[in-house]
């Protein structure tokens, strides 16, 4: 048994000690759980152990059957699954939801790793050409199909209205090409029964990043990361939510619901952020817990970068459109106007002072004033479209 504990002196410390177990002292008192779990597992490593149970940060009673399953489909660590996670009644409290879209080698896999979590295994599959439905359902899994692909968001919403019939306490969506580790599970269960969170978001910038994000991807990760947030309203780096684009997420009952009652969710990758948006529209909380996403899994998508930075262009311009674009678009292009307009003025007041002029410097400010002025006409187009009644009617009736 290995023990990690802040303190110095303690009683209990000494009686674990006695009895065999190891006490390790952390880095430091901020130390997070995912730093906490890595010590233990170093610590396993360098002793030769064959792989180690992590226990959850609350200490709960063990339910070692489940664990036992898990720690054998696990690579060398598991986190505990807890007692409490047991049905006591006839509603599920964990259900696990796959978007699934041409996922046959790998489902089988990710259904199988994620059974070990779940009272339920849901899986959506999108329209699938190949065999994604049956090999998810000789897995185990419950398997929902569209008869056409909806895109990544109409999984999502389909998983929500299920989760909702089934009043799943916990709804926990991961990737269907084994790029989320089923292994957190227990950290984001764990982290919305504690906190009393609405959404738990597995974040690949929380706590100390493992998670290694192709150059392109993170490039435009950053920016709609930013944009997302101040299209909350979130300007100050203490208040963001780091990763908004992760689809490793744990959501309560309560925001089950809200989610699948609200038509305004899309149906295409900007889903992500269509949750995010409702949960700041209707006050719903959302935490973040340190989690490792994979991009050399052997089933991963096969989508190359320039692909994946057009999805990226296409989700930041999403994002300017429906989030708000009087602050997005309208403050930059309101702060080059003015930096145009002030150039300009300048060089021609330069000008009349030494009687010289070259019009060929007076471009670049000009450009610059009237690249402000279409932003700002731009940013007033899409607030006017966005607020205009008839825009959402048709809106909510193509998402519905």
């Amino acid at each position: 048994m290995f023990v990690v504990s802040n303190l110095k002196n303690d009683e209990t410390l000494d009686t674990l000690a006695d009895l065999g177990a190891v006490v390790l002292s952390p880095p430091s008192r901020r130390t997070s759980q995912g730093e906490f779990h890595q010590l233990l597992s170093r610590t396993a490593r360098e002793r030769g152990l064959s792989g180690i149970i992590l226990q959850t940060r609350d200490c709960p009673r063990i339910d070692y059957d489940r664990t036992a399953v898990a720690f054998e489909n696990a690579d060398y660590e598991v986190i505990a699954i807890p007692e409490h996670w047991d049905q006591t009644t006839d509603s599920p409290t964990i259900v696990v939801g796959i978007p699934a879209y041409n996922a046959a080698d790998s489902i089988g896999k990710v259904v199988d790793r994620a059974a070990a979590y779940a009272d339920e295994v849901m899986v959506v599959d999108d329209g699938s050409r190949d065999d994604t439905a049956d090999r998810a359902r000789d897995a185990g899994a419950i398997v929902v199909v569209h008869e056409r692909n909806r895109g990544y968001g109409g999984a999502l919403k389909t998983l929500f209205r299920e989760a909702a019939d089934r009043r799943a306490a916990h709804l926990v969506v991961i990737d269907a090409d084994g790029q989320h580790d089923p292994g957190d599970i227990p950290t984001l269960v764990e982290t919305q029964t504690r906190q009393d969170t609405d959404i738990v978001i597995g974040s690949r910038y929380v706590g100390e990043r493992k998670t290694k994000i192709p150059f392109v991807r993170s490039v435009g990760l950053a920016v709609i990361n930013h944009l997302t947030n101040a299209s909350l309203g979130k300007l100050r780096p203490s208040g963001f939510i780091r990763d908004t684009q992760s689809g490793y997420r744990s959501y309560s009952l309560y925001a089950v619901r809200s989610l699948a009652a609200d038509p305004l969710i899309g149906d295409n990758m900007g889903a992500s952020t269509d949750i995010l948006h409702h949960a700041h529209r209707n006050r719903l909380s959302v935490s973040e817990v340190e989690t490792t996403i994979s991009y050399d899994v052997e089933n991963a998508s096969s989508q190359g970068s320039v692909s994946h930075g057009l999805d990226l262009l296409r989700n930041i311009f999403w994002t300017i459109e429906y989030g708000k674009p009087l602050l997005i678009l309208g403050l930059p292009g309101g702060l080059i106007t003015l930096f145009g307009v002030t150039l300009t003025i300048q060089f021609l007041v330069h000008a009349a002072q030494t009687g010289t002029s070259v019009s060929i410097r007076l471009v670049p400010p000009i450009l610059f004033a009237v690249g402000g002025v279409l932003l700002c006409i731009a940013a007033v187009m899409m607030h006017v479209l966005n607020r205009h009644p008839n825009i959402n009617r048709l809106r909510k009736d193509g998402n519905s």
